[in-house]
């Protein structure tokens, strides 16, 4: 028997198996780097309850304004700050 439980005979349980090893380098980089996704994660929710907010635009360069003139506030605070 391996340790990663490969030949346990549970599917569900190898299928999980083969995800960790496949990720294995990617989840060991996370806990040795100080780099995350979270200011990407926070924007990308922060559009989509703009978009969920207005119901959806007509207009996609609007919509595009708007999520523009959203952060470049942000920004602005961030800067007198």
């Amino acid at each position: 028997m391996d340790k990663f439980g490969l030949d346990c005979g549970i599917a569900q349980f190898v299928k999980c198996a083969n995800s960790m090893l496949n990720w294995l380098p990617g989840i060991l980089n996370s806990f040795s780097s100080a780099i995350t996704n979270g200011f990407t994660e926070g924007c990308n929710n922060k559009i989509k309850v703009l978009k969920r907010n207005a119901y959806g635009y007509r207009n996609f360069k609007r919509f595009r304004n708007r999520i523009l003139h959203m952060f470049s506030h942000k920004m602005q605070k961030q800067a007198i700050a």
